[in-house]
C-alpha cells in the first residue's frame, strides 16, 4: 500500500491500531543520497573507529533527506500456530515547507539512478510527499503560530498566496454578503495556511475547508466577529490543526515510539541516523549520546545483518551480498527448517508482494526484514534444541533466542569487530610515492583502504580475509613492494619513538650512574 500526503491523515487511526497490536515492525528507508563528496580526509575509511564513522556519516545525513519509508507491521494470528500477517506500507515523504521552514537537501546522481532502475515514483515523492519535522523545528513553528508571529516565507507559497488573494479580492468587489466561492486544488496543511492568510488579509470574509476545496464566504464584520468567537473553528483550535497537519509523518513517528515495539531492519544504522535527525532532534556530536537517544526511542532494535552472520557460518550457507539473497536462501531447501518454520501472509490491500518482487522498494524490503527475522529466529530455536522436540513457537520465544543480537552495537559499548589483519607495505626504490599511487597499484586485486605510516611505509586494510591472504601471496618476494602483517608494538612510529626516548634516557642514566660512582 502506497501512502502520500493526500491519504495520510485518513490512514492514521488504522496505522495506530496496527502498530499497537503488532509483535514487531520491519523498517527500511530510501534516501536522496548516501555519502556526500567530502575531502579525502573526511571520506569513510575501513580504518575508522565507530565514533569516527559516525562523525563523518552525520554530515551526509544532514545533507540528504528521506524520500520513502517502508514499514511492515507483523502480527501473530490468534488461534493459528506460528502464523503471522504482514501489513506493508510505503510512505512517500517531503520536508515541511511552512512559515520559516524551508529545508535544503541534496540529490546524489548515483542514488537517483539506482532508485530509477527499480521504478521509484519521484512524482509522488516531490508532488505528494507527506510533510515532517523534528522536535526542534516543531517548537519554532508552534511558537510562531501561537504567538501570531507566523509569516509565509517560501517563494513558492508567497506566489501561490498572492494569486489566491488577488482572485478572492477581485471576487469580493462584485460579491454581496452571503455569496461564496470555491478555491479548488489546495490540500493538506497548505489549505490551512491559505485560509489563515486570507482571514488575516481580508476582514469581511470567512473560510471553511470542504472536500471540494476552500469555501470563501463574504460576511459582515459583525458576523465575522461572531464566527471567530463562537465557532468550533475559532483561531486557537484552528492553529493547532495547522500544526498537526504540518507535522505530518512526525505524528506517526511519535506513535511508533510510544508503542515500544521491536524495530527490525537490515544494516540499519543509516536508517536510525535519519530517524533521529528528521523526526526527533538534530544528530548530536557525540556517538555515545546518539546511541543513548536511539535506545530511549526504540528499546528493542534488531539488525538482521548481525543475526544472519553467525547462522550463515555455522550452516555453511552460500555467500550472499544483499537482503533479497538472504531471503531466497532461507526460503530454499538449504534451510533445514524450511517446512517447519513460521508462515507469513500478506494482509488485504497489501497483496502487491505476493507474486512479484520489488527489490529496493522500501515496504518490500521492510517485509523481507521481518520475514528474515522470523525464519532466522526459528533456525536459532532449532539449533538450541538440537534433536529434541521444539516447543510451540511464539514471538516471545523467538525474542529469547534472539537476545544476544538485541540492540547489538545500538546500546552500550560496540561489540569488538572481527576483521582482517592490517597489512604493512614497505616501499623501496620509489621516492615520493603517494597514497593514491599505492591505491592504484593494488586496486585490481581487491577493495581496500590505504593510510600512510611513514615516508616509505603504508598500512593496507581490506574487509575480507581472503583478500588479505591474496595480497600477501601475490607480493611475496616482490623486489619493490614488501607486504607483511602489521604489528602495532613492533611497527607503530609512536611506539618506536617512545622506545627510542626510553633507550636514550636509560643510556644517560647508566652513564650518570657509572661516572658518578666513587673510585676504589
Amino acid at each position: 500500500m502506497d501512502v502520500g500526503a493526500d491519504e495520510f491523515e485518513q490512514s492514521l487511526p488504522l496505522l495506530q491500531e496496527l502498530v499497537l497490536g503488532a509483535d514487531f515492525v520491519g523498517l527500511d528507508i530510501e534516501f536522496t543520497g548516501l555519502r556526500s563528496n567530502l575531502s579525502r580526509r573526511q571520506q569513510i575509511s575501513l580504518f575508522d573507529l565507530p565514533s569516527e564513522w559516525y562523525l563523518k556519516t552525520r554530515h551526509s545525513v544532514q545533507q540528504f533527506t528521506i524520500c520513502q519509508i517502508g514499514l511492515s507491521v507483523f502480527s501473530s494470528i490468534e488461534g493459528e500456530s506460528n502464523k503471522y500477517v504482514a501489513h506493508s506500507c510505503n510512505f512517500f515523504l517531503f520536508p515541511t515547507t511552512f512559515g520559516i521552514l524551508d529545508s535544503e537537501f541534496s540529490f546524489q546522481a548515483s542514488s537517483v539512478q539506482f532508485l530509477n532502475q527499480y521504478g521509484f515514483d519521484y512524482n509522488k515523492f516531490l508532488k505528494n510527499g507527506i510533510p515532517y519535522m523534528n522536535e526542534e523545528q516543531e517548537k519554532k513553528i508552534k511558537h510562531n503560530i501561537l504567538t501570531g508571529n507566523w509569516r509565509v516565507r517560501s517563494s513558492l507559497d508567497k506566489d501561490q498566496i498572492k494569486v489566491v488573494i488577488d482572485e478572492v479580492t477581485r471576487w469580493l468587489d462584485l460579491a454581496e454578503e452571503g455569496d461564496w466561492m470555491t478555491l479548488p486544488g489546495i490540500a493538506g496543511f497548505q489549505a490551512f495556511e491559505v485560509q489563515l492568510v486570507l482571514r488575516q488579509a481580508l476582514p469581511d470574509i470567512w473560510t471553511v475547508l470542504r472536500d471540494q476545496g476552500i469555501i470563501v464566504k463574504k460576511v459582515s464584520k459583525q458576523h465575522r466577529w461572531y464566527l471567530e468567537n463562537t465557532s468550533c473553528d475559532r483561531a486557537s483550535c484552528w492553529k493547532e490543526k495547522i500544526l498537526l497537519s504540518a507535522r505530518g509523518f512526525s505524528v506517526f513517528f511519535q506513535m511508533l515510539v510510544k508503542a515500544q515495539k521491536p524495530l527490525v531492519g537490515h544494516n540499519m544504522m543509516m536508517d536510525l541516523l535519519h530517524l533521529h535527525e528528521k523526526f526527533f532532534r538534530p544528530l548530536p556530536e557525540s556517538y555515545d549520546q546518539f546511541k543513548l537517544n536511539i535506545h530511549n526511542l526504540f528499546p528493542v532494535l534488531i539488525d538482521t545483518k548481525n543475526v544472519t552472520k553467525d547462522i550463515w557460518k555455522e550452516l555453511n550457507f552460500p555467500r550472499v551480498s544483499n537482503l533479497s539473497e538472504v531471503y531466497e536462501v532461507l526460503n530454499s531447501d538449504l534451510n533445514p527448517t524450511k517446512n517447519s518454520g513460521p508462515v507469513v501472509i500478506h494482509a488485504s490491500k497489501c497483496e502487491k508482494y505476493v507474486e512479484t518482487k520489488y527489490p529496493h522498494e522500501a515496504a518490500y524490503d521492510a517485509f523481507l526484514c521481518g520475514s528474515v527475522l522470523l525464519k532466522v529466529a526459528h533456525l536459532l530455536l532449532w539449533r538450541v534444541h538440537g534433536a529434541g522436540p521444539l516447543p510451540e513457537p511464539s514471538f516471545s520465544l523467538y525474542l529469547d533466542v534472539l537476545a544476544p543480537y538485541v540492540n547489538q552495537n545500538f546500546s552500550g559499548p560496540d561489540c569488538p569487530s572481527i576483521r582482517p589483519p592490517i597489512l604493512l607495505l614497505r616501499v623501496r626504490r620509489w621516492p615520493g610515492v603517494s597514497e593514491q599511487q599505492v591505491y592504484r597499484e593494488f586496486q585490481n586485486l581487491c577493495k581496500f583502504d590505504v593510510r600512510r605510516l611513514s615516508r616509505s611505509q603504508f598500512l593496507l586494510l581490506t574487509n575480507k580475509f581472503k583478500d588479505a591472504r591474496s595480497i600477501l601471496k601475490e607480493y611475496r618476494g616482490h623486489p619493490t613492494l614488501q607486504v607483511s602483517l602489521y604489528r602495532y608494538w613492533r611497527h607503530s612510529p609512536n611506539i618506536n619513538c617512545l622506545l627510542q626516548v626510553c633507550g636514550v634516557v636509560i643510556t644517560w642514566a647508566l652513564l650518570a650512574l657509572l661516572l658518578g660512582r666513587p673510585g676504589p
